[in-house]
């Protein structure tokens, strides 16, 4: 399946948050594979057919090996993607620290 097959099923909103997910250091492969089922290799080559040359290179260098962007290298619990740092929301507020 070729990833401009997989494009032409997104949305301009949909590849703009793949995009997003993908630019953002917490966010994991992983969590793009269970929301849209990308892969890791297919979000790279997705992100090099919509980006400029010169941006794909910073987000290339800036995400490749990185650890927060692989759930294997990251202490997360099993099946969640949520940063132990993040606010915990209570009966519609956010916690206080």
């Amino acid at each position: 399946m070729s990833i401009t097959k997989e494009t032409e099923n997104f949305s301009d909103r949909e590849l703009d948050r793949i995009i997003e997910m993908a630019w953002e250091d917490r966010t994991t492969f992983d969590a793009i594979e269970f929301q849209f089922g990308l892969k890791e290799q297919e979000v790279i080559e997705l992100m090099r057919r919509q980006m400029k040359p010169s941006s794909f290179r910073m987000w290339r260098e800036r995400a490749q090996g990185r650890a927060t962007k692989h759930a294997a290298k990251r202490n997360f619990e099993k099946g969640t993607f949520k940063s132990t740092r993040q606010k915990q929301i209570t009966h519609n507020k956010i916690s206080k620290r």
